[in-house]
């Protein structure tokens, strides 16, 4: 239980969900873990459920110039970052007539501007070698209904993975995703739907997917931890799809 012994690792969006259960898995491999988080009330319940070892940064991921002020406290705790899971993001979904420009701003600022300046932001302080992760989505790949601009935020995180691969590899940092299918975390229940309609849409979900459920966080988890360790230190502008089979359906 050591494949992250020694690396300092930040994971953002880190307080529920695929974020918070990628937290546990990495202080179980013995690395150092800071999250990043906007609720107060979720950060401090991260820290109770995690430790007192973890590193609690409030931010808000869609702020570009925020992004220096996270990178400035990876830097005072850690000194250099070995590992960076860039996990917060957003899932509005609706009709395309339905979107304005505020909204579709929103997402692009929490799904790919922030992250994108994140990424900028810790240049400096990353180690040689390091691993960026960036959490995308099985709907890049889907022409699913109401996720126009979701799956297209999306497809714009691949994209840069295909990019700062290419770039960033001479400074020994990779660069790769995962792309996850319909997972079991409170993602779903931020969008704002009834719990009768939340069903619906869970079970029209489910009844596409060749596994026949759900997957867990802790299945995109195990997924993260390998390509935040040397195990992958040959995996480099590569993306885990982790989707039940949906997208082969």
């Amino acid at each position: 239980m050591d494949r992250l012994k020694g690396k300092r690792a930040l994971i953002t969006g880190g307080t529920s969900g695929i974020g918070l259960e990628t937290a546990r898995q990495f202080l179980s491999e013995g690395g150092r873990v800071a999250i990043t988080g906007k609720n107060p009330a979720t950060l401090e319940a991260a820290r109770k459920e995690l430790g007192s070892d973890i590193l609690i940064i409030a931010s808000d991921a869609s702020d570009a110039a925020a992004q220096k002020s996270v990178a400035e406290a990876v830097r005072r705790a850690f000194g250099q970052l070995d590992v960076l899971f860039v996990n917060a993001g957003i899932a509005d979904l609706k009709a395309v007539e339905l979107w304005d420009e505020a909204a579709f701003d929103r997402t692009f600022a929490i799904n790919v501007k922030g992250p994108f300046f994140l990424i900028q932001a810790l240049l400096p302080i990353f180690a040689n070698p390091a691993s960026v992760v960036l959490n995308a989505s099985v709907n890049a790949h889907l022409g699913m209904a109401n996720t126009s601009v979701y799956g297209a935020s999306k497809a714009a995180l691949l994209s840069l993975v295909r990019t700062l691969s290419g770039e960033l590899i001479s400074r020994g940092i990779r660069v790769n995703a995962v792309s996850p299918g319909p997972i079991s975390t409170p993602l779903y229940s931020k969008l704002g739907l009834s719990e009768a309609d939340l069903k619906t849409v869970a079970a029209s979900l489910q009844s596409q997917i060749p596994a026949g459920r759900f997957g867990k966080p802790s299945e995109i988890a195990h997924a993260i931890v390998f390509l935040a360790s040397d195990e992958s230190a040959f995996t480099v502008g590569s993306e885990l799809l982790i989707d039940g089979g949906l997208s082969n359906a």
